[in-house]
């Protein structure tokens, strides 16, 4: 375990972890919601620190990142636990079991590895990132000391203060927002449109953020949708940011059949009219 980072304490032995919007008020002995911090003794520690479930050399198209080293491979490692609770999550039987099973790395072994296999860097990926924030943020400037890039892909829930700590060593992220609705977001994901907003907004001026969007059917799959979304990308980010449509499979509690080309095909029409830059995937 490692103390977390981003938390103070409130009255009693209680505290409250300030690393993304929850704001988790975590009473002795508990976790907060991402389950992967937990008030010991008055402390807040991450239960993850170094805890790795996948490991991978992957093409860097995989993040899915399209205009950044296209054609190359980077060392892809993650971890477990998430912030939200999609109940459509691709990658579920990592982001929400916070007991899958992990080897404990230590951030000089991450570089090793990258460098053994001749990546050009690390990216951060599988499951939700930021909850991660200790081990990414001390692997991330040991990565950058080594002249490696980083790479991180995220839902983008996480308060400003962390993110201005650790833009200064990313060189590209993937964020995924999963709908343009906030209610939406909140009741289905648990998820902050607004401050999901702003992440994007601010790391955009810091380093190559491409966007993805999940289309899952009977939650974002409307025209209005789409054309919401691209507006607001096309408002607040300009025209020539790379963004993913990207193929919903039936997973984890969510039955409802997988997402059809033909809607997907309509998002990416719809996109095309004011972005350059729209990709389909998972087809």
């Amino acid at each position: 375990m490692r103390e977390a980072r981003f938390y103070k304490k409130i009255s009693g032995d209680r505290v409250q972890c300030e690393l993304c919007p929850h704001f988790c008020l975590i009473e002795l002995g508990k976790s907060g919601f991402c389950r992967a911090r937990k008030n010991i003794e008055g402390k807040l520690y991450s239960l993850i620190y170094g805890e790795v479930t996948s490991v991978a050399m992957d093409p860097i198209e995989k993040k899915p990142l399209y205009h950044y080293h296209s054609g190359e491979y980077i060392l892809s490692i993650g971890t477990k636990g998430c912030n939200l609770v999609c109940p459509f999550c691709q990658n579920w039987s990592i982001s929400q079991d916070i007991n899958a099973p992990s080897r404990n790395f230590i951030s000089g072994e991450v570089i090793k590895l990258a460098k053994e296999n001749k990546s050009f860097g690390i990216a951060y990926t599988y499951n939700e990132q930021f909850i991660w924030y200790e081990f990414v943020y001390d692997t991330a400037r040991l990565a950058k000391e080594n002249g490696l890039s980083n790479v991180l892909v995220t839902n983008g829930m996480v308060n400003l203060a962390p993110l201005e700590e650790i833009l200064p060593f990313i060189d590209a992220m993937n964020i995924d927002i999963k709908s343009i609705d906030g209610q939406r977001y909140e009741d289905v994901c648990r998820g902050n449109l607004e401050a999901i907003q702003e992440v994007i907004k601010r790391s955009a001026r810091s380093c190559h953020v491409e966007l993805t969007n999940l289309i899952v059917p009977g939650f974002n799959d409307r025209e209005e949708d789409f054309r919401k979304l691209v507006d607001w990308i096309y408002d607040n980010l300009g025209d020539s940011v790379v963004l993913h449509f990207s193929r919903y499979f039936p997973c984890y509690k969510f039955t409802a059949p997988l997402t059809s080309p033909s809607v997907l095909k309509l998002a990416e029409s719809i996109a095309k009219k004011k972005l350059k830059y729209v990709y389909l995937g998972n087809i």
